[in-house]
């Protein structure tokens, strides 16, 4: 009679909420003026944008290069719940529409389970990319003193709930890249030659993180584009009759405005990020022991 091995149970939430955080952290140091200059192409709403490479040199002759880390700091406090909250709803997620491991993960079970993962983050970061966006437009920049002037503007002007100001776009770009990316981690997992040792783990995760990363910024960067835009020009528009405006006026290509850049971030970020909680992740199952190892 074969015999059977039980599967490791899921981690708990907080396992995978504090792995998610250290790897947002990492990843956002790594990599974040890239982000600064995605944001400044996604503002640009002239026929002839100007180039990654050519923004990049820009901001570094007229404004320093300290400006591409300019309002890191909402992004700071923001990127380690962010990316818990991303993880850590994924593996909640990903508990309840398996019961808990009982039942196998399918493709179309990660799929659904990261974009659940990906609405429930949205709630938290919307008031932080408003700020990151305010901080690092040039028109607007000057107007503040910091990210908690930005806050403290907005709330003087519109509310508490000002600050929930693009909150339906950003739930779309979140929805979206987090079903691109983890549903798509699942496919390359299982495609990927079968890993020998630590080393080959982490040469597996890299290469599944950096694909999923980019398969979700192919699928999110229009409604990253529309986010930008109406956190910062309160347009009241809905998602998606912005999206058709923008094709309509500017041309599809708009919609794909700072795609270098973001997904420079992203693949690459991607990688990182699956790579640092997948290796937590390991350290966590070990401390735990059965029955999650």
């Amino acid at each position: 009679m074969a015999e059977t091995t039980a599967k490791p149970l899921p981690l708990p939430f907080i396992y995978t909420f504090t792995a998610g955080a250290v790897a947002g952290v990492t990843e956002l140091m790594l990599l974040y003026p890239l982000d600064v200059v995605k944001t400044r192409q996604q503002l640009d709403t002239s026929k002839n944008p100007a180039g990654m490479v050519t923004v990049f040199k820009n901001i570094i002759k007229q404004e320093g290069p300290a400006t591409l880390y300019r309002g890191i700091m909402a992004p700071m406090m923001m990127e380690a719940p962010k990316r818990a909250l991303k993880f850590g709803a994924n593996g909640w997620w990903g508990s309840l529409f398996t019961d808990n491991g009982k039942k196998k993960m399918t493709q179309s079970l990660a799929t659904i389970t990261g974009c659940c993962a990906g609405a429930t983050e949205s709630f938290v970061v919307t008031p932080f990319e408003l700020v990151k966006i305010r901080m690092q437009d040039k028109a607007s920049a000057h107007l503040y003193k910091g990210p908690m002037d930005v806050v403290k503007q907005v709330v003087q002007q519109k509310g508490l709930i000002g600050l929930y100001q693009g909150m339906e776009p950003t739930f779309w770009r979140h929805w979206w890249w987090n079903g691109g990316y983890f549903g798509s981690i699942y496919t390359i997992k299982e495609i990927l030659p079968k890993a020998k040792g630590k080393n080959g783990e982490m040469i597996n995760n890299l290469a599944a993180g950096t694909c999923g990363g980019f398969i979700g910024t192919v699928i999110n960067t229009p409604f990253d584009v529309v986010k930008s835009r109406l956190q910062l020009h309160a347009t009241g528009e809905w998602t998606y009759p912005a999206l058709f405006r923008i094709a309509r006026e500017e041309g599809v290509a708009a919609l794909y405005k700072g795609f270098a850049p973001k997904v420079l971030r992203l693949a690459p970020g991607g990688g990182v990020l699956l790579l640092v909680v997948e290796a937590l992740s390991g350290v966590f199952r070990k401390q735990l022991g059965p029955p999650y190892i």
